[in-house]
């Protein structure tokens, strides 16, 4: 896995968007557009993997609202129901993803969909894609994979926290910033992993470019958290040397 140590892989053609919530919801109509002008095509693949463990019938409802969000911006959305590791293999769905100009991994836990694309063909489609110069878009837990590490459940014992797949290395992606207490984000603040940048964002807000080229789109706040400092930006470009 890529990404606890920041070992993140060239994605300088491609362009990244973490989202702290909101999906598919009408307040990321701008955004989402913004997204498929950079994307440079019509195609989006919806990757709703991490609702998995809610329950039959939650990811089939996210990837109903994925593409008919999509639709209504002139998109040509296409669902990608890989729900297990098995599925993940799928040739269709690896086309799928292969073929897209914007990938979008909606909401759910991080954890199960970190395994669950590890090492997988689907998710090389997806490097590739970002390769090549496309767009890969992550909500909730779907931001949080992309980081360096996410937080590991407690049955797991292997610490604290546990590697993510680096595309964002050396950082720890908070979503539903403005819904969590500060009482929780202090402790995460103090115990994340040495030389790490802890990123927050609020929900209806999106984090998009790559690495030093960051930019804050919707209507909330990024605040990052690292070095000694805390940053926070609204709309319009962040400062390259935070990310």
């Amino acid at each position: 896995m890529g990404g606890g140590a920041g070992e993140a892989m060239d994605v300088a053609r491609g362009t990244l968007a973490l989202v702290g919530a909101g999906e598919f919801l009408s307040a990321m109509q701008a955004v989402d557009a913004e997204l498929l002008r950079r994307a440079g095509g019509r195609r989006v693949a919806i990757v709703p993997t991490a609702s998995a463990p809610d329950g039959a019938g939650v990811p089939e409802r996210w990837a109903a609202l994925g593409c008919e969000h999509f639709a209504a911006l002139g998109a040509q959305p296409e669902a990608v129901m890989a729900l297990d590791a098995a599925a993940c293999g799928a040739p269709a769905y690896v086309e799928v993803v292969s073929r897209a100009d914007l990938i979008y991994f909606s909401g759910g836990k991080p954890d199960y969909l970190l395994q669950t694309l590890h090492g997988s063909p689907l998710w090389e489609a997806v490097l590739d894609v970002l390769t090549r110069g496309g767009v890969v878009a992550g909500c909730s837990a779907g931001a949080m994979i992309l980081g360096g590490w996410i937080p590991a459940r407690p049955r797991l014992r292997s610490g604290l926290w546990r590697p993510g797949f680096g595309l964002v290395p050396h950082t720890v992606v908070l979503p539903h910033f403005d819904e969590i207490p500060r009482w929780v984000t202090r402790p995460l603040v103090w115990l994340r992993p040495r030389r790490s940048i802890l990123v927050g964002i609020d929900g209806s807000t999106a984090l998009v470019g790559r690495r030093g080229a960051w930019q804050v789109f919707g209507k909330g706040r990024v605040v990052v958290e690292g070095g000694g400092r805390r940053t926070t930006a609204r709309q319009g470009p962040l400062p390259a040397d935070l990310v």
